[in-house]
This record gives structure tokens, sequence and C-alpha cells, in this order.
């Protein structure tokens, strides 16, 4: 019976907070910019979120490939040289890519 209940309230916490913990990251997104490029529409050759989100689906549950994709999008050369991207922490740059890695929504 303890069990169960401790099962119940995970998921009712868990099902509360996911939609926050993805609204913080969207907020995030609009506080550093990002859709200033990647918006909808997007600016010059720019990815929207969207494409983003199906191109970093690959990298579910690998967490190698998160940590590589995290690492790339703060380099200096990176589409030769993106204020935005290279101004990022690493912990922001890993949120960002789990997000996109789990659809960016």
């Amino acid at each position: 019976m303890k069990t169960a209940t401790l099962l119940r309230t995970g998921a009712v916490w868990l099902a509360a907070t996911l939609p926050l913990m993805a609204s913080a990251n969207m907020n995030l997104a609009l506080d550093k910019g990002c859709l200033n490029c990647h918006g909808t529409p997007p600016r010059g050759q720019a990815p929207t979120m969207a494409q983003l989100a199906q191109h970093f689906a690959s990298a579910q549950g690998n967490e190698a490939e998160i940590a590589r994709r995290s690492a790339h999008l703060r380099e200096h050369h990176l589409f030769g040289g993106v204020p935005a991207h290279e101004r990022l922490s690493a912990d922001e740059a890993e949120r960002f890519v789990r997000w996109l890695v789990d659809g960016g929504r």
C-alpha cells in the first residue's frame, strides 16, 4: 500500500514538473536569443527549433552523443562563430541539447 502511494505521488510530481522544465528551457532559449535565428521563420539558413529537435532526436539515450553535441554547440568556430552559442555555459548547452533530444517541447 505504501509503495503504491509513493508511486502515485511520484507520478503526479513528474507530470506536474515536466511541463515546467520544458517551459524553463524555452524561456532560456528566449533569454539567450536562440529564437532570433532558430525561430519561425528562421534567419537565413538556420534550422528552426523543430528541425533541430528532429535532428537531435537520434541522440536519445546516448549520453556520449549528448555530451559531444553540448560541447560542439559552444565551440568558437561553429558556423564562423556564433556569439550566442559561445556565451552558453556548459550547463546551459547541455540543458538545450537534452531539451532538443526530448523533442524541444
